[in-house]
């Protein structure tokens, strides 16, 4: 009897050694992925804190709303560039006010032999294109010695034309495309469809006018025709900024202002351009080669906030207006 109490006991304490071993085991264990764990914490911990720190030195450090490439010499005459590139809508890289701010610096360098305006936009607001086209003709005035011309790439049509034919002269390629002087206003109607689907329309508005161009409800006539009226204005001050830019050299063609747009070789016999040529070509032909870019460059957190503004106001314009374009 003795002797199986021993063995139980010897059995038993093997039984508590080998828990407690097991128990030890997973206890390191999970120590270990612990510290792992920690130590990863703190690695990308430290990483971000070295991004974040780049980041803040290189945005405090940055050109700001400077200037880009080329240095402007304080002896040697140079084309100063601006390029207006993407739709012409508040907010943007496009917009009015940051296209005047460059056009304003190169005309007013000391050294600026001509300024170039390198174009590459469909369009965009008719009210933005107008502040650019009054803005280069007050500045062409304001310095009588430095002429401006405007280079198309790919595309200037709409308000993107509207800008360009403030310039003294407009070269594009043959391949470019130039012109779609209208103005356009998009909606959509899903009138049939609620229909369709058994679903009634409830809008409440103070002013009979409010629920304008609302998709859901039928076309309202008179809304309409003012909507066209409206439009018919917004066209005549384009086709108004054309004549005064272009004067004599526009064709009597019927089709000019009829909102066409034609490839840059049809467009220089249209008068709507002037001839072929490139930012290069015009520097080279004004003997001053050196190309300063004077278009303003804006820090990425301004860019994010005018983004989030301009993103806020085009929602409320397109909930009110649709989308108003000069195309």
């Amino acid at each position: 009897m003795a002797e199986f109490e021993s063995n139980y006991e010897q059995s038993s304490r093997s039984a508590q050694n080998k828990s407690q071993a097991i128990v030890d085991r997973l206890v390191f264990a999970a120590l270990k992925e612990q510290t792992r764990a920690r130590r990863w914490r703190i690695f990308f911990m430290s990483f971000f804190v070295i991004y974040l720190s780049v980041v803040t030195v290189v945005l405090m450090s940055g050109p700001g709303k400077g200037f880009a490439s080329g240095n402007a010499s304080d002896s040697e005459k140079h084309t100063a560039l601006v390029r207006l590139d993407g739709i012409i809508a508040a907010g943007e890289a496009a917009g009015s006010e940051n296209v005047i701010r460059g056009l304003k610096a190169a005309f007013e360098h000391i050294n600026t032999a001509a300024v170039v305006l390198e174009i590459n936009s469909p369009g965009g607001s008719p009210v933005q294109s107008a502040y650019i086209f009054d803005e280069i003709r007050r500045l062409r005035e304001k310095h009588e010695s430095t002429p401006i011309y405007a280079v198309v790439s790919d595309i200037a049509a709409s308000g993107g034309y509207f800008v360009a034919a403030a310039a003294d002269k407009i070269y594009v390629n043959p391949s470019s495309l130039v012109g779609s002087i209208g103005v356009r206003m998009d909606a959509f109607g899903f009138v049939e469809m609620m229909k369709k689907l058994g679903i009634e329309r409830r809008l409440l508005v103070a002013g009979e006018n409010k629920g304008l161009l609302d998709p859901f409800l039928p076309e309202h006539a008179a809304q309409k025709a003012h909507l066209q009226a409206m439009l018919n204005e917004v066209h005549a001050n384009f086709i108004t900024a054309v004549k005064q830019g272009r004067g004599e050299r526009l064709s009597q063609s019927d089709e000019l202002f009829s909102g066409l747009i034609w490839s840059g070789e049809k467009a220089l016999s249209l008068g709507l351009v002037d001839a072929y040529g490139t930012t290069r070509s015009i520097a080279r032909e004004l003997e001053a080669e050196t190309i300063v870019d004077f278009t303003p460059k804006t820090r990425l957190l301004d860019r994010i906030a005018e983004r989030v503004g301009a993103s806020f106001g085009k929602s409320i314009s397109a909930s009110l207006l649709g989308n108003l374009k000069i195309q």
